[in-house]
């Protein structure tokens, strides 16, 4: 498993995970800029993503739905708010509705991804801040921590694809 911590923090309001990866900055880098890599393993096993809209760069949007394995497309957006390549991405991510706009009841959060480089490994550091406690809880109890420990557990797969390509 690439997770190598997670950490809740109710008075920061914050989820963070820590991955480490055998591959260079760029290499990881790339699992979020191409979002057919991106669909690969943003959702958790058998919630496959698919992208729709990917406007990558600082005012793009994203959008996208997970296929549930009953076959229900529940639906989410991002707005990318910071891109520096190859360490740094932050965006404001949420739950959308069936056209694909904002469900402005369910808040949003703030994601920052930092990826660094060091002795021939990298690590990836994504937080996401809430809004407030209650919204906080809400997507814990939804399963957002685990959801997310398995999604980037499925990072290694892909990068020893191309390792080996």
């Amino acid at each position: 498993m690439t997770v190598i911590s997670s950490t809740k923090n109710l008075e920061a309001l914050s989820l963070i995970l820590v991955a480490e990866f055998d591959a260079g900055a760029e290499r990881v880098w790339q699992l979020w800029e191409d979002p057919r890599q991106l669909e690969r393993w943003w959702g958790p096993p058998g919630y496959p993503a698919t992208f729709e809209q990917f406007d990558f760069e600082a005012g793009g949007k994203a959008g996208y739905y997970m296929t549930t394995p009953e076959g229900e497309k529940p639906r989410g957006w991002w707005r990318f708010t910071a891109i520096a390549a190859p360490g740094k991405l932050e965006f404001d991510d949420g739950f959308a509705d069936e056209k694909g706009e904002p469900v402005a009841e369910m808040g949003a959060g703030h994601v920052a991804v930092m990826i660094e480089e060091a002795g021939g490994r990298t690590s990836m550091r994504v937080a996401t801040t809430f809004d407030s406690e209650e919204q906080m809880e809400q997507m814990v109890q939804m399963g957002m921590e685990e959801g997310m420990r398995e999604a980037i557990g499925q990072i290694d797969a892909i990068l020893a694809e191309h390792a080996n390509a």
